[in-house]
């Protein structure tokens, strides 16, 4: 996920600006049905008129910027949404999403992050493959795309399908081709829960690396996974590096000290900096495997012959030891999402941490500010799981055999129709289609083409074209 470190620990987030203008918040308008001048429009524009022309036709659309891009055009639009899909006349509010486009006689892919828009004019594997159009869609409670006031309970699973739904629903009278629907790590399981809410949508799903919660009181399966995974040297080299960061905490702790300060960063909502410090090194092992720096997994030194400084070193140097600081909770969407619906990951304390641990784990609670209600709902997450077991059609599920994420993932059952799990080896959280074996690298892409209706063999996308090679991050 974009979160690592047990679904905890927020990365970057991309700042921009949300306004509302043409919202009315008496109702909303069908974006399937375009009336008065946006009909006068939609009418006048053809098949092969200009694409934003058509795109801006649609009731609720509008433009906040285009991007040069090769190969495609790139805008980024803003879509009125009701706050409440199930109550039209609670309010709306602007969503992001952007439109890379290439042309409509081609399949288009739907992506979702999860999170906030990816805002450059780069391409999902899946795009890649079937040369296609793709419409990325920053999630509800992602800022900007924020109701104004907040009203966190309409942040589920469900509304987060509707708005897909909605979107998808505008769009597919100009996008009359193919539709996939894909993304990574939380973008995978929104891609999932859409399908399960509107299985008629979308003529398939390619869900990378999406973690499958469905019992939040039973993670076992994540301590086996650190069990297994890997070699036996790397395994007892992290339980040694972890061992370590604890008994030698009080020099660790003045050196992130020094380091918060010199950044300007507090660690108000976890409690102290001890406690954040504690609640990074006992998952040092999980950001190692799921997400290791670019140059791959560090070779793991002795840690009892480092200094201080260089014990220091290495433990930043595989996760930043900052992470839990508040400044990277400014946007605590999935925290909520977590701690309601999706369910996070505890790790039972392991055998070389007894006796060198003070605090529990952190919970998503921690992060979500004391006025926002949170009640877990615990049926949400097996209802998704039941569904695909018994009704998945067309859905590919990606894994990487080194991601933690993996360790709880989608099962398929008997009701099952003309889907697959498949696991690339030795591939971490960044596992694609391409990291799979031969074998079923090809099963996947097979499948994948026909379901955008792309004949083998037909043209692909240009190897300059904007993100070619390289994918949408978590």
């Amino acid at each position: 996920m974009r979160k690592t470190l047990t679904g905890l620990v927020s990365l970057a987030v991309l700042a921009g600006t949300v306004t509302a203008a043409g919202a009315h918040t008496a109702g909303i308008e069908d974006p399937a049905a375009p009336t008065g001048a946006s009909a006068s429009a939609s009418a006048s524009t053809s098949a092969s008129g200009d694409i934003l022309a058509r795109v801006l036709a649609i009731p609720g659309m509008r433009l906040i910027e285009e991007q040069p891009a090769p190969h495609h055009r790139f805008l980024i639009l803003g879509f009125t949404q009701p706050v409440d899909h199930r109550n039209p006349d609670a309010g709306v509010f602007e969503q992001r999403f952007s439109l890379l486009h290439k042309d409509t006689g081609r399949p288009t892919v739907f992506h979702t992050s999860g999170y906030e828009l990816m805002e450059g004019p780069v391409t999902a594997e899946p795009t890649e493959i079937v040369d296609g159009n793709q419409i990325s869609l920053e999630h509800r409670f992602s800022p900007p795309s924020m109701p104004q006031p907040a009203d966190w309970s309409k942040l589920t699973i469900r509304q987060a399908a509707d708005d897909q739904h909605r979107l998808f629903t505008a769009l597919k009278k100009i996008y009359t081709k193919k539709w996939i629907a894909t993304g990574n790590s939380k973008g995978g399981m929104t891609a999932t829960f859409y399908e399960r809410f509107h299985p008629d949508d979308m003529d398939g799903v390619v869900a990378y690396v999406a973690p499958n919660d469905v019992d939040n009181d039973e993670d076992s399966a994540y301590d086996r996974f650190f069990e297994r995974v890997g070699t036996a040297e790397q395994r007892a080299g992290l339980r040694a590096l972890e061992r370590e960061g604890l008994i030698r905490r009080e020099a660790m702790e003045r050196r992130l000290a020094a380091d918060a300060t010199a950044e300007g960063l507090t660690f108000t909502a976890v409690g102290s900096l001890g406690k954040a410090y504690e609640a990074v090194v006992r998952e040092m092992s999980w950001n190692y495997w799921a997400a290791p720096p670019a140059g791959g997994r560090p070779a793991l030194p002795d840690p009892a012959a480092l200094t201080d400084q260089q014990l220091y070193d290495t433990l930043n140097g595989i996760v930043k030891l900052s992470v839990f600081a508040d400044q990277n909770f400014a946007d605590f969407a999935y925290e909520y999402q977590a701690g309601t619906e999706l369910g996070s990951p505890t790790r039972r304390t392991p055998a070389h941490l007894k006796g060198l641990t003070r605090y529990p784990h952190q919970q998503p609670r921690t992060f979500v500010p004391r006025e926002i209600p949170m009640t877990f709902k615990p049926k949400a997450m097996a209802d998704v799981d039941r569904w695909v077991r018994d009704s998945a059609r067309r859905m590919l599920f990606v894994n990487g055999a080194y991601d933690p994420w993996s360790a709880e993932p989608y099962r398929l059952g008997r009701g099952a129709r003309d889907s697959a799990v498949l696991t690339a080896p030795g591939a971490d959280h960044y596992a694609h289609i391409r990291d799979l074996n031969e074998r079923d690298k090809a099963l996947a892409t097979a499948k994948l083409l026909r379901w955008a209706g792309v004949a083998p063999g037909a043209k692909r996308v240009a190897p300059d074209a904007p993100g070619a090679g390289q994918n949408l991050p978590r």
